[in-house]
C-alpha cells in the first residue's frame, strides 16, 4: 500500500514540476515517507544517497518522521497553508480547487497526528 501511495505521490510531485497548481514538494515528501515505510532497504538506500545528503536539516528530520517541537509544526503548516491557498485560489478549474483542498486537510492531518514529535 505504501509503495503504491510513493509511486502516486512521487508520479504528482513531477507533474508539479511544469504545472503550478499541484505542489511538488509536498508530493515528494509523501513519497519519501511512503517509500521508506515500504521497504527497509530502500529508505537505507535512499539515507544513503547523495540527494537525500544534500536536504536541508529540516526536511532530514521530517522524513524521518522526527519533528523537534510542536512550533516547528506549526511553522510548517502555515506556510503549507499559505502556498496551497495561493494554489487553490489560481487554480482554473473547480476539481482541482477541491482536490488542492482536501490534500490541504489531508497534509495537516499527517502533520499533526501520523508524524509524532520527536518526544512522541
Amino acid at each position: 500500500m505504501y509503495l503504491s501511495l510513493g509511486m502516486v505521490s512521487l508520479g504528482l510531485g513531477i507533474l508539479g514540476i511544469p504545472l503550478p497548481i499541484l505542489p511538488t514538494t509536498l508530493f515528494l515528501l509523501l513519497a519519501i515517507a511512503c517509500f521508506t515505510r515500504s521497504s527497509k532497504r530502500f529508505e537505507k538506500w535512499l539515507y544513503n544517497t547523495k540527494l537525500y545528503q544534500t536536504l536541508p536539516n529540516l526536511c532530514r528530520r521530517f522524513s524521518r518522521n522526527k519533528i523537534d517541537c510542536q512550533r516547528t509544526k506549526e511553522k510548517i503548516i502555515i506556510q503549507i497553508y499559505v502556498l496551497m491557498g495561493i494554489s487553490i485560489v489560481f487554480a482554473p478549474i473547480i476539481w482541482v480547487k477541491i482536490v488542492l483542498f482536501f490534500l490541504t486537510l489531508f497534509i495537516t492531518y499527517c502533520l499533526f497526528k501520523v508524524i509524532p514529535d520527536k518526544d512522541g
